[in-house]
């Protein structure tokens, strides 16, 4: 396994701090989906089918299956889809789409995996992947809170043809950006003489009495327990409640010595966000600053002040990635010195995330 893939923190001994999430819907942070970049790759060649490899700067898809791109591995290109035609659409969930589409191929010489990643694109995308016989084998509308597209862990058989359909919600189309690489899985180390977390295993039709927050009672949220010293192991993840596809994530309450500032150093096996939140009122909490972390890509997120600190980390999808097996999945915290720049950001601009 790499290094990439497993990834032990160095620990500096100092306050730890662990979340992992909201649960129960509220009007403000709900675990429900409103509407419902890339690790390093190894470079996998694909085999063109009928078509060849491109180079130079030619990267935009071709009109219809018939005008296919061949692309091979690592990808990290720019294009769009104004100007082309609706041809092709998938429920993934949502009907109804006529917006344009473009489409690229590819024929991976042995059975691998994939992630395919639209993160930067301009407007709200929807990408899947048919088979030979154009059959769905993955598809995704809103992986993330700006309604962009994302696939993980697509599985594909060696020699087989494949094709990759660029489209859009409803009538969206624009510039799109588009990263494909092998998909590595994350597994953390988990150092010795951690801070459990303890929440109960994650099951469909789980209810988060444990440490909810504002999502179980928006009267006397319940918190993860500050526990002092050393790092923290928690875990996250995906159920159903009711059929109904909701996350979970850890409210934690700090506590904060007084012109001390908290260097909180995170990473998980999935891709995660970490948030300070304020005012500590369940009618009116938003997000103060946020870092993106995982999966095995730590971020640090440095808290100022003194006294009690709204602290949270949940998955940044409502829903699990292609491949993904179980309920849950580990994240760990430390304190770690040195700050990092985090992204001040604003209720409005977050509130679809945090929901």
């Amino acid at each position: 396994m790499s290094g990439q893939s497993r990834r032990v923190f160095s620990l500096i001994g100092l306050v730890v701090l662990a979340v992992a999430a909201l649960a129960a819907p509220s009007p403000q942070v709900s675990a429900t989906a409103p509407r419902v970049a890339a690790k390093a790759a190894v470079a996998v060649p694909l085999t063109p089918a009928a078509s060849t490899p491109i180079s130079g700067g030619l990267r935009q898809g071709g009109d219809t299956i018939l005008e296919a791109v061949f692309l091979a591995l690592p990808v990290d290109w720019e294009g769009t889809t104004t100007g082309y035609t609706n041809d092709y659409d998938e429920i993934c969930p949502y009907v109804g789409s006529t917006a344009p589409d473009v489409v690229y191929t590819f024929t991976p010489i042995h059975d691998m995996a994939i992630d395919i990643d639209m993160a930067g694109s301009a407007y709200d995308t929807k990408i899947y992947v048919y088979d030979e016989d154009l059959a769905v084998v993955a598809c995704n509308d809103d992986y993330y809170s700006d309604y962009t597209s994302r696939l993980e862990n697509v599985p594909l058989a060696g020699a087989e043809q494949y094709y990759l359909i660029i489209d859009g919600y409803g009538e969206a189309s624009g510039d799109y950006q588009l990263r494909i690489t092998e998909y590595e899985p994350c597994e953390l180390s988990i150092p010795v003489n951690v801070t459990e977390e303890l929440e109960p295993p994650l099951g469909d039709d789980y209810v988060d009495d444990y440490n909810g927050g504002c999502n179980t009672d928006d009267q006397n949220p319940p918190f993860q327990p500050d526990w002092g010293f050393g790092p923290f192991h928690g875990r996250s993840g995906w159920y159903l409640y009711f059929g109904a596809a909701r996350r979970d994530t850890d409210w934690f309450e700090l506590w904060l010595p007084p012109y001390t500032p908290l260097e909180i150093e995170g990473d998980a096996e999935q891709a995660c966000y970490m948030f300070e939140l304020a005012p500590q009122d369940c009618g009116s909490v938003s997000v103060v600053q946020s870092a993106a972390i995982g999966p095995c890509s730590p971020a640090v997120l440095t808290i100022t002040g003194s006294g009690s600190v709204w602290f949270w980390v949940g998955p940044q999808a409502f829903t699990p990635p292609d491949g993904f097996v179980g309920y849950e999945f580990d994240y760990l915290l430390v304190h770690s010195g040195g700050a990092v720049p985090t992204e001040n950001r604003t209720w409005t601009s977050v509130k679809d995330i945090f929901r």
